[in-house]
């Protein structure tokens, strides 16, 4: 039978020589996703005005709290895995640890949340205009996210509905996501696949309609996430490890994809309404940045007047010195 196979146990983890840890093949991809994001991110932003390499002052802020806000909201929304008798909760050295992120578990809407808290502070440690920075994230954000998802392959995480297509997903007996009662060879909806292609594809979606439309003031960032929002809530529907809470029969997942979906249409339009214009500069009024070369070529271009007005003793430009060139007669 046609079908993916997965990569073994041996390949989450990588040995290194002389060392007793193992570097995890999740944490490397994730790694990848955020050095791929940050310099796509920081090429938009200097194209933008911004001073090169900005992007890493803000990440310094994003980056830590966007992990934590993605370890915290799997724990919340997944309480049986951390909360039970005998449970070591707070003990990072023990399995089952809500600090153990090196064993799996990290939501994107935590992250999200926890990414933006970091953005907000950046920014205001930096001068840079939140919503410049948003749009200037969004296309490298969805490309980082799709080069995470090879991360849940190697896990084999993030897999959906038992199927009999040729695409299905083979997953190792045992793994503790599987229902029981299926039968041994079980193939399952490759639900990282279908979110890496269908991120890939919102990355040219939103880079056209951005060259199309000229979109600024967080309207890029907007399209992200309607965009995210609507693959991922169908993509949470047919998952097999849904979310332990529902409302309406609804796992929390969904609806928190609905929601994306809902904040990103109420940010375009409100900023539509907002800022009909163009964004005067990517920096907050009084935090501009002056771009030191800028101003050594404005330096070099008046010495060089000077020294023409020195050698011909009439300030270069003027209409005694045109009358006295050579091209002038």
């Amino acid at each position: 039978m046609a079908s993916i196979p997965s990569p073994g146990p041996d390949w989450a983890q990588i040995p290194l020589p002389f060392w007793p840890y193992r570097i995890q093949m999740y944490a490397l991809i994730i790694l990848v996703g955020i050095v791929v994001a940050a310099m796509w991110t920081s090429r938009r932003l200097t194209k933008r005005g911004a001073e090169p390499g900005v992007v890493l002052d803000i990440l310094l802020c994003a980056v830590p709290l966007g992990i934590v806000g993605a370890r915290l909201y799997h724990v919340v929304t997944h309480p049986k895995d951390f909360f039970y008798p005998g449970a070591n909760i707070f003990n990072p050295f023990q399995p089952g640890s809500i600090w153990a992120i090196w064993e799996g578990g990290g939501a994107i809407f935590g992250a999200l949340i926890g990414g933006a808290i970091g953005v907000l502070i950046g920014c205001r440690w930096t001068g840079l205009r939140f919503w410049t920075f948003a749009d200037a994230l969004a296309p490298g954000l969805l490309l980082a996210q799709a080069i995470g998802r090879f991360g849940n392959y190697f896990n084999q995480e993030l897999f959906g509905l038992p199927t009999d297509l040729p695409w299905g997903l083979q997953i190792d007996a045992g793994n503790k996501a599987i229902p029981v009662g299926l039968p041994d060879g079980t193939l399952f909806q490759p639900l990282f696949l279908y979110e890496m292609i269908w991120n890939v594809i919102g990355v040219f979606v939103i880079v056209w309609l951005q060259r199309r439309f000229t979109l600024q003031w967080g309207k890029v960032f907007a399209v992200y996430l309607i965009w995210y929002g609507a693959g991922r809530s169908y993509l949470e529907s047919i998952r097999i490890d849904p979310s332990e809470f529902t409302l309406l029969g609804i796992p929390s997942n969904v609806w928190a994809a609905f929601g994306a979906v809902v904040l990103g249409l109420i940010i375009f339009f409100v900023q539509s309404n907002r800022h009909p214009g163009l964004e005067p500069s990517p920096y907050r009024p009084g935090r501009e940045w002056v771009n030191p070369d800028a101003e050594v070529d404005s330096d070099d271009t008046d010495l060089e007047d000077e020294d023409a007005a020195d050698a011909d003793g009439v300030p270069a430009g003027s209409a005694s010195a045109k009358a006295t060139s050579p091209t002038n007669g």
